[in-house]
């Protein structure tokens, strides 16, 4: 399933999962290690390349992460393992458009701003909040700041609350190690944007765990993910 990044009407950033869940509350998605990073040649780009691109990262390293992200919702729950004992690292909450279904797999946009849970911590952190400062300045997100902080703030009372609306034993989760590294297909820039009179039927189903297009917070830093780290801008 192809996850791609719509700025301003355009695509500017795309990598290729592996469904592990499709269901009505719950689309789940693995980015592998090894999975290249999807760059257009082509733009108008009124706010710039993409950071990522622009540093020269190409393609996942570091242990994969999963991604929880429930319909309608403006954030997804990424799960991160650190270590050569792949050990649970944390919850990042990344903010994001809610997904819209493509022919392809699924369109969004990160929001910069997120909230860090580690492991090891007792509480959660806001990330990035001066860094979404300067986006909005850069005019990545016209119109949206308040209601991307209201999302982060909503996240923030919920966790605060001792609320948990994802399932917590995702943390102890494993790929299947046969899995192939998914590829990017040919044009996934020039398909349709969005397609949200999608259906789930659409896609290839999770539970054979084979990704969806097969022809096709780390940025190939080779590293593990920390709350230092940007997680997809």
């Amino acid at each position: 399933m192809i996850r791609r990044e719509i700025l301003h009407g355009e695509a500017w950033f795309a990598c290729p999962t592996i469904c592990v869940e499709d269901s009505p509350d719950l689309l789940a998605l693995y980015l592998p290690p090894g999975a290249e990073f999807g760059f257009p040649v082509e733009g108008r780009f009124p706010c710039g390349r993409h950071p990522w691109q622009v540093a020269g990262h190409r393609a996942w390293s570091g242990h994969g992460k999963l991604m929880l992200q429930r319909p309608g919702e403006a954030h997804a729950v990424d799960v991160f393992w650190s270590g050569p004992q792949r050990a649970f690292a944390g919850w990042y909450f990344n903010l994001q458009d809610p997904f819209r279904r493509t022919p392809i797999g699924v369109d969004t946009l990160d929001h910069e701003l997120d909230l860090w849970w580690a492991a090891d911590a007792d509480r959660y952190v806001f990330k990035d909040v001066e860094l979404f400062a300067q986006r909005l300045v850069e005019g990545r997100y016209p119109g949206m700041a308040e209601a991307i902080r209201a999302e982060g703030d909503r996240i923030a009372a919920l966790l605060d609350a001792g609320r948990r609306w994802w399932d917590e034993s995702w943390a102890t989760w494993h790929p299947d190690p046969t899995w192939p590294v998914p590829r990017l297909p040919a044009g996934w820039d020039t398909l349709p944007y969005s397609a949200d009179t999608g259906s789930p039927d659409e896609l290839v189903p999770a539970a054979s765990g084979v990704p969806v297009a097969d022809d096709h917070d780390h940025a190939g830093d080779g590293g593990d993910h920390t709350a230092g780290q940007d997680d997809h801008r």
